[in-house]
Formats: C-alpha cells, sequence, structure tokens
C-alpha cells in the first residue's frame, strides 16, 4: 500500500462534484487527515473509525449509524436534549451573562457523552480534558511529517499523553467497568459486545469526543455569532418550523464548516480518482461548500430557500462517502434545540468572539464570546 512520501504531489480540489466523487472512490484512497498516517497500524487490532478505512471499517460504521439515526435519536433521546438544553440556559441566565463556547461545550458534552456512554464522571471535568488534549503544535498536512520538527512532535506527544491517560482512568475505563456488569444501549456497550480492547474503546471514545463535542461546540458558538449579527435570519429561526430552522443552520455550516480541509491519500488510480498512487488529495471544503455549479451565484449568502436536496444541503461540511460523518444529525438537532433556548432568551453581545485556528482538524476556533441577558 503506497504510504506518504517526502513530497508527495498535493492535489487541490474545490469543486463539489469533483470532490464527491473522490470520497466516494471506494479502495482508491484513505485517510490522511487528523495526522493518521502518523498512528502506526499495529497499535490496534481495529483501528479508530475517524482514520481506518477498508471493509471492517464500512462494516463498523454501519453498525454506529443507528445510535445516531434520526428515529433513534427522536424515540431515545430528544427528551435529554431538550432537558439539558433548558437546563443549560436556565444556569447561564442565573449568571446574567455568559461565554458562550463555554456553555455549547458542556451541553455537547452531555449530550453526546450521554450516547457514547461516557456518563460515570462529572460532564465539567470531561469536558477539560478533552480541551486539554488537544492544545498541540500546529500542523500543515500537505508538507512531509507535517510541517513539524521532531521537537515538536515530542512535545505534541507529551501535551496529549496527561490528558490522554486521565480520559481513560477518569472516564473511559469507569464506563467499561459499569457496563460489563450493566450493559446500556449505548456506544461503550456495543463495543464491548464485539469485544473492543480497552484501548480501541478509548480511541473510539477519544473520535466521539473530538466529532460529537469539540467542533459541535465550534459550530454552536458560529451559528450565535451570525444570528446575534443578523436580526432578519434571528427573527426567520425563532418564528419558523423545524423544517425551517434546520434549512437555516445547514446554510450556516455549508458557509461556516467546522472542518475546513478533507485530506485523502491515492493508493490505485480509479475513473474517479485520475491521480497517481502516493499523491495527496486536499479537499477545501468551504470553497466546494461555494461553488456555484451547485449553490448558485449568490453561493456565498445564506439563503435557506435554496433547492437543494437534504443531501445537497451541507456541501461537504460532513464529508461523503466512508467517512461521512455518522453523527451529521445528533450535530444539527443539538445545535437546534439549544439555539432556540438561547436566542428565546434574548441574549445581548457584550463581547464579540476572537477567531481563532486549529489545525489539526482545519477548523475555526470562537473564544471570549460573552453575551448577556436582561435582569428579571
Amino acid at each position: 500500500m503506497p504510504k506518504a512520501v517526502n513530497n508527495p504531489p498535493v492535489i487541490k480540489v474545490s469543486l463539489i462534484e469533483k470532490a464527491r466523487k473522490l470520497l466516494r472512490a471506494k479502495n482508491s484512497t484513505t485517510q490522511a487527515g487528523f495526522t493518521a498516517e502518523r498512528i502506526p497500524a499495529r497499535l490496534f487490532r481495529r483501528r479508530p473509525i475517524l482514520i481506518d478505512d477498508g471493509p471492517l471499517h464500512d462494516e463498523h460504521r454501519r453498525q454506529l449509524t443507528r445510535f445516531f439515526a434520526p428515529r433513534v435519536l427522536a424515540e431515545n433521546h430528544s427528551d435529554f436534549i431538550n432537558q439539558t438544553a433548558r437546563v443549560a440556559i436556565k444556569d447561564a441566565k442565573k449568571d446574567g451573562e455568559c461565554n458562550v463556547e463555554d456553555v455549547a461545550l458542556l451541553y455537547s458534552v452531555r449530550v453526546a457523552s450521554h450516547i457514547v456512554g461516557l456518563t460515570e464522571g462529572p460532564p465539567q471535568k470531561l469536558a477539560q480534558r478533552l480541551t486539554e488534549f488537544f492544545q498541540q503544535p500546529p500542523v500543515d498536512h500537505t508538507l512531509p511529517d507535517y510541517g513539524r520538527t521532531q521537537k515538536q512532535w515530542i512535545q505534541a506527544a507529551r501535551n496529549a499523553l496527561g490528558p490522554l491517560i486521565k480520559f481513560y482512568f477518569a472516564d473511559v475505563r469507569p464506563a467499561i467497568k459499569a457496563r460489563k456488569k450493566q450493559p446500556q444501549d449505548d456506544i461503550i456497550s456495543h463495543l464491548i459486545e464485539r469485544g473492543f480492547r480497552s484501548s480501541e474503546i478509548l480511541m473510539e471514545c477519544l473520535t466521539y469526543g473530538t466529532a460529537g463535542m469539540v467542533t459541535t461546540r465550534e459550530f454552536i458558538s458560529m451559528c450565535m455569532w451570525r444570528m446575534l449579527n443578523d436580526k432578519d435570519l434571528r427573527n426567520k429561526f425563532l418564528q419558523g418550523d423545524s423544517s425551517t430552522r434546520n434549512k437555516i443552520l445547514h446554510e450556516i455550516i455549508r458557509l461556516e464548516p467546522p472542518v475546513g480541509h478533507l485530506y485523502r491519500r491515492v493508493q490505485k488510480k480509479s475513473d474517479a480518482c485520475p491521480f497517481e498512487p502516493g499523491s495527496l488529495i486536499d479537499i477545501d471544503v468551504r470553497a466546494t461548500n461555494q461553488d456555484p455549479i451547485l449553490f448558485g451565484d449568490a453561493a456565498e449568502k445564506i439563503c435557506p430557500s435554496r433547492d437543494l436536496t437534504p443531501a445537497e444541503r451541507p456541501g461537504l461540511s460532513f464529508g461523503d462517502g466512508a467517512h461521512r460523518c455518522p453523527g451529521s444529525w445528533l450535530a444539527m438537532l443539538e445545535t437546534e434545540v439549544l439555539l432556540l433556548e438561547f436566542l428565546q432568551a434574548d441574549p445581548q453581545v457584550l463581547n464579540e468572539p476572537d477567531f481563532g485556528w486549529d489545525s489539526l482538524i482545519q477548523g475555526y476556533q470562537l473564544r471570549n464570546f460573552i453575551v448577556a441577558f436582561p435582569k428579571l
């Protein structure tokens, strides 16, 4: 199997149809994002779903998708999600003001950990450990060795090891122990039933910590910032039904994808992937999501009434093909629920967010976003 080479050709893609074909080119490419190629295969019998490829990955993903199906979320988790959102905003209003990203993170952690099964410890501590894990030196996926020096790789390992050990002993191991005694209808119970080792469950939980908690936090913050700076959009969201709100959120995530680039390594040529093995494919999600061929001449603007299919609405913000995000329905549902509670409380911006960039997931960060609530 071709591996990353010192100076691989980089194929940049910004057209959505071309990108979709590449992401769906089964067996032609493998995951090259999230430093996946740096993680030794020998560490796992089953590689984490985020970085794995092939038949085992496809079957694993198919089995996990049921936990995030719209019907399952509606029947099993909607009450919990709604109650968690109400409590989050009620607590924020008590203080008179809040940091939006803090509220969004704790809420996302509570929801995702409920579905994953990470429920044996305080969610505030879990959120802190996940945040610490991602305090990493920058990376550039298009450069040899991700653009990091040996010193930076050592620093990255040090930064990750402490939070990862804490995450395992404080959150993952207690959850495994509890579910071995009494299985639940959650992902950890499913992994135990399938014979996953503790180390493999740890990495799966870390994956959901990234996708289900950290990126959702950023998207919720971005939606708040967009709506608090656009009165008409905010009113449409508040006055519309769930379908209208969903279309608005899909337009925002299309223009503001939490993961801005998707990377694939070419393994073999095919009709959909005509590039040399070893080449790196760099899909610019933000650019593909504004491709005028699909989204029209005003592709850079929010327009919930676009004539698009549900699959087309988010562009490639949830990826496509074998690595399409299985939790997309959950991300949109929990964002809609919290935003509705947030905006109904009539928050006012005290401090506009500081914008940063996370090079590992190629996504934006909003920090110090402070809003105040009317005095009761």
